[in-house]
């Protein structure tokens, strides 16, 4: 992927701030530039790029046209609330996850997923989450790595995560079969949700390609006990790639689709 930003700093510069932003442009092999008393917009034409990524107190920030994007837990907080609670999860439901499972979640996105995921496989589980977009991938993996909250069960299944800057596709063919529990896979809807308009900063620089039938091959070579599928519940997707199983309330606007590839441990 082409990158077409800088790194930059908030006014202040705090030292870790700096610290923080010339590694992250040296991880991401794109430059960094020492801020001045200029705006983020008068950066972006001055320098004649798309995309800003801006190290400062609370995270690594995401500045493009469409707005703002920063790291968040958002729905995984509430959900792993629930789960504490004794509450159902339907992601899980479709996983059918347990205590030790290893996870692939191949579209990292902002992570909410991932740290449900990594919460219910505990601490003897693992997950790894791939995402192909190195902005996104740099803000979510700072914010798993140092963001704190007032729930230490979601800050430790967060620690947990284990992010990758990779291509879906490329990274599964690496993998020996049947080598983690569950494969996952969020792509970005192909029909928005009226609710998501917070999303837009992160589709600027989304990979918004669907799940081809050669990666869900590639899956289900990979993955021990399922392989499972994020949309929309309208979405026409399930029928296109033959899933044939799903979890989700009746009236959800999101379904989970998953295909069991063996009875093992069921």
């Amino acid at each position: 992927m082409m990158m077409d930003g800088l790194v930059t700093t908030g006014y202040r510069r705090a030292a870790a701030d700096v610290k923080r932003a010339k590694a992250t442009a040296e991880e991401l092999r794109i430059p960094y530039l020492e801020r001045a008393h200029m705006s983020y917009e008068e950066i972006r034409k001055e320098r004649g790029i798309s995309h800003l990524l801006v190290a400062k107190k609370g995270g690594l920030r995401l500045i493009t046209e469409a707005g703002e994007m920063f790291f968040h837990p958002n729905m995984a907080y509430i959900r792993v609330k629930n789960l504490r609670k004794g509450l159902s999860d339907h992601m899980l439901e479709a996983m059918d996850l347990r205590q030790g499972d290893s996870v692939l979640d191949a579209t990292m996105g902002l992570g909410a997923d991932a740290i449900v995921a990594s919460y219910a496989a505990g601490e003897a589980g693992c997950v790894v989450a791939l995402e192909t977009s190195p902005y996104i991938y740099a803000v979510v993996k700072d914010g798993l790595a140092h963001q704190t909250f007032d729930h230490l069960p979601l800050v430790d299944a967060m620690r947990r995560i284990q992010p990758r800057c990779t291509d879906a596709l490329a990274y599964l063919r690496e993998q020996p079969t049947s080598s983690v529990d569950v494969v996952y896979f969020d792509p970005m809807f192909r029909h928005p949700l009226k609710d998501s308009v917070q999303l837009e900063p992160l589709r600027m620089v989304a990979n918004h390609e669907p799940v081809s039938e050669t990666l869900l091959e590639e899956a289900k070579r990979v993955a021990r006990r399922r392989v499972v599928l994020k949309e929309n519940s309208r979405s026409r997707e399930f029928e296109r790639l033959k899933f044939t199983h799903f979890a989700g309330g009746k009236y959800s606007a999101i379904r989970y689709g998953y295909i069991v590839v063996s009875e093992q441990g069921q």
